[in-house]
């Protein structure tokens, strides 16, 4: 591999490991009500297991309310019980149209929880991004090993994929502190 591709390659896979964590922080649950925080779950669509997206549309009214209406009448009841068994801890109030979350307040404690929560998922995308850089490094010397890359070459290569590491764990650092900043704030 060129200095180029290994460059290339590590960039799409930080990117990708960026890309879950912050789909990983959209599901979690912050003061407000937001639709991202249903993501994670699954209904029984037909025999299939299905996002909700799939199955219903789902709007946040206000700050502490969701309103997930399907679109076939009959997935109410497979939806009310999707919520009903998820971890999510919220009782839908079905009226026979839609379903109505109220989203309550948090404690201090589950804020913590879940600054916890945020803290521990952060530092699993920098370790994956650490993953990465360790392999891109052993592409560098395998390739310096088969005479295709001179000892300068490789360790430029080396200097720019950890350059490359700094600027994804700031961006992974940057997003956590933001969400951090949102679930504490009252």
């Amino acid at each position: 591999m060129t200095t180029q591709e290994i460059l290339k390659d590590a960039e799409e896979r930080m990117k990708k490991a960026l890309e879950v964590f912050q789909h990983d922080l959209r599901g979690m649950r912050t003061g407000r009500a937001s639709p991202q925080m249903l993501d994670a779950l699954r209904v029984d669509n037909y025999g299939t297991l299905s996002p909700i997206r799939d199955v219903a549309s789902v709007t946040a009214p206000d700050a502490s309310t969701l309103v997930i209406k399907p679109y076939v009448a009959e997935s109410l009841k497979e939806i009310e019980k999707a919520i009903r068994s998820s971890d999510l801890g919220l009782a839908p109030n079905n009226d026979g149209k839609v379903i109505r979350l109220t989203i309550p307040p948090m404690s201090g404690d589950q804020r913590k929880k879940i600054v916890a929560q945020i803290k521990k998922s952060a530092e699993a995308a920098k370790v994956s991004c650490r993953n990465i850089r360790r392999d891109s490094n052993k592409h560098f010397d395998d390739a310096e090993k088969a005479k295709t890359m001179t000892e300068d070459e490789r360790d430029k290569g080396k200097a720019k994929i950890q350059d490359l590491l700094k600027t994804y764990e700031s961006k992974i650092d940057a997003l956590s502190a933001a969400k951090e900043k949102e679930v504490m704030e009252q």
